[in-house]
């Protein structure tokens, strides 16, 4: 009974720690969208950080990472394609 308590209280706990640290590493990166530093950064951290306890967080991560992959392959694409241009026949 005693072992059974005290695992459920440290998952709690740790829970309950991740939690605070993710969505603090979180809105120090949205609070930096508006003042200087790294947001663009902190913020995939942060959710890094509450997708270790959080199936939504790991969703929101993923979501992120397909959506910044996706975009640097359009960055890429179009500087190909203006190479391309510019090399012409």
């Amino acid at each position: 009974m005693i072992k059974t308590a005290f695992h459920l209280t440290y998952r709690v706990a740790r829970r309950v720690v991740v939690a605070v640290i993710g969505a603090t590493i979180c809105l120090l990166g949205v609070v930096m969208l508006v003042t200087p530093g790294p947001a663009l950064v902190l913020i995939p951290v942060g959710l890094a950080v509450l997708s270790i306890e959080f199936a939504w967080a790991r969703l929101w991560l993923k979501k992120l990472r397909a959506s910044i992959s996706n975009q640097n392959n359009k960055f890429r694409a179009g500087r190909a394609e203006a190479h391309r241009r510019r090399a012409g026949p």
